[in-house]
């Protein structure tokens, strides 16, 4: 390991409030910008405005607010729809809104010169290394935020109105905490239940019944599994969970610590011949490897295939091509075996969709104060209608009607209790997971390499991964 090291560790433990409680990444900068301008003209911060029962965090009243949301599954009018109430409370204050799915080709341009926007929606395939930025001080520690009363209540902190991994994920190595996840994502294998049923199949719960379940759809025309292709680390969102269930938490802590030969662990050997069988059985739909999301969504709702590893966002995502009756379901990814260390309904859930405030902003009282409205009960139940997806705010959702997926994923993250997993890799060292690990595994998914191989050009990255001084290190803890 590096020299670097710290200690932010997150494992089960941490989370076992978290279904009760919910109810139901490197870019440098230039010099610092000069502070003033009560309007936060261009090139310069705004003043702070006047602190008042309804202006906890002293917005100018005035100064912009430049907001970009990535453009992705779950689209930008929840954002939209919370910056009507901010235009209310600050009517003399002009919001800018871009939506893209190029976070960091077109922002990270901004960082350099010194004038990124005041709100980040830091999601999608080219997202920005935040791990990086932060460690860089690049991000504001949003416990300034967290700190102020909540919109719904004066007398609640907003930290106390959030299911409490939320702020811990948003942590990197200190007390300062400079991502605040919105959305709280359920990740694992998404079907049709209809479809399921239609054929009298049922959710395969261990790997051999997998195998046997994927054989009978072969049979009819239909693939066992599908997966965004260009966009392989979609596939550890079963397979992590997958390890950890088959081997233990403390295996899986091994992985995130960059502990050596931690990837040639009995149990993750075992995971990654099971997701080989899946290649060398055809029973992967073909023409995966080229799709990227959409495309191998698409595949899925059309009945191609009955499996996706996907995230609870999918539902959103997918619904111009789900049909009516579709009825859209998560469910953890089968467990090996009966010798499994961990339970079947182990899974992988935690809050996504980071939002950051960059340090250089010119108006960060205004970033935060839209991310205090949007963490408001009206604003966390509106995203859930128009998205179909949980928040970081405790009980939103309770009384609410909610569609199939999302009912589901509800349902997933009830029964897995304490047993979460939070994996932290895709945040703490973006490329490794999405280059070398997602890459390995589609490679192998793919039927052009085996286990074995797989697994080598893996340790070997993540060997050299904790050798390098440069990247700092983090503690995943059990």
């Amino acid at each position: 390991m590096g020299s670097t090291s710290a200690t932010n560790g997150f494992g089960r433990r941490d989370l076992i409030r978290r279904a009760a409680a919910i109810g139901l990444a490197a870019v440098p900068a230039s010099g610092l910008l000069s502070a003033c301008a009560s309007g936060g003209s261009d090139g310069e911060k705004a003043e702070k405005g006047t602190r008042s029962a309804k202006n906890p965090l002293a917005v100018n009243e005035k100064a912009p607010l430049d907001v970009v949301i990535f453009d992705g599954g779950f689209g930008d009018q929840y954002a939209k729809d919370a910056e009507k109430l901010y235009a209310a409370a600050f009517p003399g204050a002009e919001i800018k809104h871009k939506a893209t799915q190029e976070i960091q080709p077109l922002l990270q341009p901004r960082f350099v010169a010194g004038n990124p926007p005041d709100l980040i929606d830091n999601s999608g395939a080219k997202l920005m290394d935040v791990a990086s930025l932060a460690a860089k001080g690049q991000l504001a520690d949003l416990n300034t935020l967290l700190d102020a009363p909540s919109y719904d209540d004066p007398s609640v902190k907003v930290r106390d109105t959030l299911v409490p991994s939320t702020i811990e994920i948003g942590k990197f190595g200190g007390e300062e905490v400079y991502t605040l996840n919105y959305a709280f994502t359920v990740y694992g294998l998404w079907h049709s239940k209809k479809l399921l049923e239609d054929n009298d199949w049922e959710y395969p719960r261990t790997w051999d019944a997998m195998m046997s379940l994927c054989a009978k759809a072969k049979k009819k025309g239909i693939a066992g599994w599908t997966y965004a292709g260009k966009h392989p680390y979609y596939i550890p969102f079963a397979f992590y969970p997958f390890i950890a269930k088959a081997g233990g938490m403390q295996v899986f802590a091994d992985i995130a610590n960059l502990e050596p030969n931690a990837w040639k662990h009995d149990a993750v050997k075992d995971a990654f011949e099971a997701y080989h069988e899946l290649a060398a059985k055809g029973y992967v739909l073909k023409g995966t490897p080229g799709l990227d999301h959409i495309q191998s969504q698409t595949e899925w709702t059309k009945g191609k295939a009955l499996f996706i590893p996907n995230g609870s966002w999918v539902e959103n995502e997918a619904k111009k091509t789900t049909p009516a009756d579709f009825a859209m379901t998560v469910a953890p990814p089968p467990s090996l075996g009966s010798s499994d260390a961990m339970p079947f309904e182990t899974v992988w859930a935690s809050p996504g969709e980071p939002f950051i405030v960059p340090e250089q902003a010119r108006n960060a009282a205004g970033g935060m104060e839209l991310l205090r409205i949007m963490l408001s009960r009206k604003s966390a139940q509106n995203f859930a209608k128009l998205v179909s997806s949980l928040t970081s705010v405790k009980g939103a959702v309770d009384g609410m009607e909610l569609p199939s997926g999302l009912a589901s994923a509800n349902a997933v993250l009830n029964a897995a209790g304490d047993n979460v997993l939070v994996p932290r890799i895709d945040e703490w060292y973006k490329e490794f997971h999405r280059e070398q690990v997602g890459g390995a595994l589609a490679e192998l998914m793919a039927g052009r390499i085996r286990p074995a191989e797989a697994i080598a050009r893996i340790q070997k990255d993540a060997d050299a991964l904790a050798k390098d001084d440069s990247v700092k290190k983090y503690e995943f803890t059990v």
